[in-house]
């Protein structure tokens, strides 16, 4: 039984510390036997839950007294796999949560080393099968979705003003690492400006607002030349409101191939994703995602 162990939690990314976070939340482990070190997003995303939270280094004696690793799978820094190294030379199970559907052999290399987890935990039947043929001999487990249920309760529960006259469009930015056809602007960068460009096939009735919501590990003030780029139509950047909020009070929902835009679809709203023609398919398998590229010429 996991919760009678002692256990270390170690994230840095958004991604796998929101599954991560949540279940904590819901007591799938005892806070009493839970070691945690998050930096970066993680850190931040589980403060505002929990401000007064013991964060500890990852230090020599970090495992000291530790059975199990749980560590999330990002890309930012080399946090999590170093979690993992010390914690495979200590002979302790490493446990790996993988959220999204993308980038799956990559999230376990670091300087043309691979490290594989002893488990790794899905929390989706399509992320389970593609986890289960890149990696045949190592246990796949799929665990209840807990961060997407909480944040439909919390979406939920947000009073919205019906009455509205705009169109509130929310575009979910995400950092991408990667330029596309000619372009040297970031992926993101050229998403964003894909999506403005052809927002009239939208058939958008009245006037609307563009939000755009920040991704944790964007440094402030990113996407300022955006409104200075489009002053033709009404942009906004919020970086202080919850996703929950401004997915409550979005009628339209735009992204590349965020999470966000998971949690949107299960919330009923409508999702657009804006890779341009030059990017790569999105890795979302959700059927009832837009893809405005089909339809922008």
């Amino acid at each position: 039984m996991i919760k009678d162990k002692n256990i270390a939690i170690v994230a840095h990314d958004a991604g796998s510390a929101n599954h991560i976070i949540a279940w904590l939340q819901k007591g799938l482990f005892k806070s009493s036997s839970v070691k945690i070190c998050f930096e970066g997003p993680a850190e931040v995303i589980y403060r505002e839950l929990n401000s007064s939270f013991f964060n500890q280094m990852l230090t020599g004696d970090f495992f000291d007294g530790i059975e199990l690793l749980i560590s999330g799978t990002g890309w930012a820094s080399p946090l999590e796999h170093k979690a993992r190294e010390m914690a495979l030379n200590q002979n302790i199970k490493t446990i790996a949560v993988i959220d999204h559907w993308c980038n799956y052999l990559e999230r376990f290399s670091r300087n043309g080393q691979q490290l594989l987890p002893n488990e790794i935990w899905v929390v989706d039947a399509y992320a389970r099968k593609q986890a289960q043929q890149l990696f045949p001999t190592i246990p796949i487990v799929l665990k209840t979705n807990d961060y997407i249920e909480l944040q439909k309760n919390k979406i939920e529960s947000i009073h919205i003003d019906n009455q509205k006259q705009n169109t509130f469009i929310l575009f979910v930015m995400e950092p991408i690492r990667e330029e596309w056809g000619n372009s040297s602007l970031p992926g993101e960068i050229q998403a964003f400006n894909f999506f403005v460009n052809n927002i009239n096939k939208l058939e958008i009735k009245g006037n609307f607002t563009v939000c755009i919501k920040p991704h944790p590990s964007d440094a402030n003030g990113k996407y300022n030349e955006l409104i200075k780029i489009h002053s033709s139509i009404s942009i906004k950047i919020d970086e202080s409101s919850s996703l929950a909020k401004l997915i409550a009070g979005a009628d339209i929902v735009v992204g590349c191939q965020t999470y966000a835009m998971v949690v949107a679809l299960a919330v009923e709203k409508k999702v657009i994703s804006s890779l341009p023609p030059t990017a790569p398919a999105c890795l979302l398998p959700h059927n009832d995602i837009i893809h405005l590229r089909n339809f922008s010429t």
